[in-house]
């Protein structure tokens, strides 16, 4: 049941931000390997980029990638707040005095999200894949034109095999260590203080919100450098071999980003990251933290 509220409670979540996801997907690949001012910014910022997309490509776009975002987030949120609801559970975050450790706190979540992150990975590749895609006259990063989730997996895994669908997935693991364990921690160290100091009464829906918006914040501060070149390294051209055209890694995405855009490139979209990332998180966790405490509620 923690597996499954987990999962429910990060598609909830989905369906409300994946508009936004479009969004700092298609601002992540504007510009790309450019130096500043050499290059048209179809996207000037998240409400122009808002604009021109439904203009252009029709406001249904908003909401490409749906399928593979929602299947993503079951898959990854499923077992990542799932397998770290059951390690709360079980009382391993917290030391012998009873008080909640931040160090044990951050590496359940790390480990957490790498086993979700990489189990859906070719989900997420495609994913991005489809929400780059768009008319020619506003396209950014490079265009696969595939016709759905499933005739996605399909072409990847006939062109490339087993192993071209988890394409990037390396690459994409220090997003979610970063961002899962940034995530997890200070919204159990933040609950967790908040409790203690009585701000709000005790079991208070409030008391998870608060926690929420606050982890919210440092999430897209620590994890924005490593969503941009994740993005970037799953959506980059392939050879035959389905080996990347424009990057060998992530240290080499990384640095290549940072010499040609400066370091501003590294935090392209940040805007739409955070319109995306925090209310992803504040109600993915703030959904999880309710539904939890319903079920265990009523089944005691």
């Amino acid at each position: 049941m923690d597996f499954l509220m987990s999962g429910l409670a990060a598609c909830g979540a989905c369906l409300f931000t994946n508009p936004l996801e479009v969004v700092k997907t298609r601002m992540q690949l504007q510009g790309e390997l450019r130096a500043p001012g050499t290059y048209q910014r179809h996207y000037r910022n998240v409400f122009h980029a808002f604009i021109t997309i439904g203009k252009v490509d029709g406001l249904a776009a908003l909401q490409k990638g749906l399928a593979p975002a929602l299947l993503y987030q079951f898959l990854m949120n499923g077992i990542r707040l799932g397998t770290y609801g059951l390690v709360e559970a079980g009382g391993y975050l917290h030391t012998t005095e009873g008080t909640l450790s931040p160090v044990r706190s951050a590496a359940a979540g790390a480990l957490a999200g790498v086993m979700g992150a990489y189990l859906g990975s070719p989900i997420y590749m495609v994913k991005t894949h489809l929400q780059a895609q768009a008319a020619t006259e506003i396209a950014v990063g490079h265009q696969y034109n595939h016709q759905g989730m499933f005739q996605a997996l399909t072409k990847i895994g006939q062109k490339h095999g087993l192993v071209g669908l988890w394409r990037g997935a390396l690459g994409g693991l220090p997003r979610v260590i970063v961002g899962s364990s940034t995530q997890l921690c200070t919204f159990s160290s933040t609950k967790d203080l908040m409790t203690q100091w009585e701000i709000f009464p005790p079991q208070s829906w409030k008391v998870a919100l608060a926690a929420a918006m606050v982890s919210g914040i440092a999430v897209v501060l620590a994890m924005t450098p490593f969503d941009v070149v994740s993005t970037r390294l799953y959506n980059q051209p392939t050879d035959a071999q389905g080996k990347g055209l424009m990057y060998r890694g992530l240290l080499d995405a990384l640095l290549q980003t940072a010499r040609t855009e400066g370091i501003f490139g590294m935090y392209k979209g940040i805007g739409a990251s955070y319109f995306r990332l925090g209310p992803h998180t504040i109600l993915s966790l703030f959904f999880w933290d309710q539904l939890r405490t319903v079920y265990y509620t009523y089944t005691k």
